[in-house]
């Protein structure tokens, strides 16, 4: 990875943190976004420990359309880009809607791949990787286009499994979008974490995950075994479109395999953002 430029979203804590950690190690240079400050020059430290290339972090709210399209615009003037993570994410067990209208879930964990990754499409080198955090919990996911925004019924984790299901219908569009373009577009799933992820989602969601990840989460380095395989991994170098589990592709859901519902979420996120039409 020595000379490549990584760009990595949620790059702060988790999954997103050791994996920036790893290949900077390898000797990549890192570009993270980050919302808060001091938990961005924490990470920049840590970085800088582990490789001696010149990293940087962009503060953004990756929430909010404008600021989606502000940090792109300026990770942008980057003159090439090796690999694009797009990890940024959040479980929210109280619905929320951002300043554009857009229900917190649904615009942090989809909209955010869609505006960062469309904007950055041509700043990506030939060979370049685009890779996406999906979850397992996509096959628990329903997606109602005439609901998006989850407004009837809200319930935090069914509507975070449906945005883990845009997330692998966001890579399937975008691989057929990409192809034969050099570019490959793959998402995975980490496996249950034991993170701070759901920490700070409130209620009884709060305190469940916090359980669950005491008795069954994995390790925060074993959770980003796939993160880091499929950003630089010479085995995946030619593999697009793919669900990958333990560095290894699998199969996603039937839902998740829709490619009638893969275009039509691409054009909807189109319409919404502007962008990648």
């Amino acid at each position: 990875m020595r000379g490549k430029t990584v760009v990595v979203t949620g790059a702060t804590s988790g999954i997103g943190e050791v994996a920036a950690i790893r290949l900077a190690q390898e000797g990549a240079r890192i570009v993270f976004t980050a919302r808060d400050r001091t938990r961005a020059g924490a990470t920049l430290q840590k970085l800088h420990k582990a490789g001696d290339a010149d990293h940087a972090f962009h503060l953004a709210d990756l929430s909010l359309l404008a600021e989606m399209k502000r940090v792109a615009a300026d990770i942008a003037r980057e003159p090439a880009i090796d690999v694009l993570i797009n990890n940024a994410g959040a479980l929210f067990n109280r619905r929320g809607e951002t300043a554009d209208g857009l229900e917190r879930t649904f615009a942090l964990n989809h909209m955010s791949y869609f505006v960062i990754t469309n904007i950055l499409l041509p700043n990506l080198k030939p060979g370049a990787r685009i890779v996406s955090t999906s979850s397992g919990a996509h096959r628990r996911g329903i997606l109602d286009f005439g609901d998006l925004q989850s407004r009837h019924g809200y319930r935090g984790f069914p509507v975070y499994a449906k945005s883990k299901l845009c997330n692998v219908l966001f890579t399937r569009e975008l691989a057929r979008r990409i192809a034969g373009g050099g570019i490959t577009a793959n998402c995975l799933h980490p496996g249950f974490v034991a993170t701070r992820f759901g920490d700070d989602s409130g209620g009884l969601v709060s305190w469940g995950v916090r359980l669950a990840k005491a008795f069954t989460g994995l390790s925060v380095e074993e959770g980003a075994k796939t993160l880091v395989y499929l950003a630089s991994s010479p085995d995946a170098a030619d593999v697009s479109g793919g669900y990958f589990q333990d560095c290894r592709i699998d199969m996603p859901s039937e839902a998740a395999r829709d490619d009638a519902d893969a275009g039509k979420l691409w054009q909807v996120s189109a319409e919404i953002s502007g962008v990648g039409r």
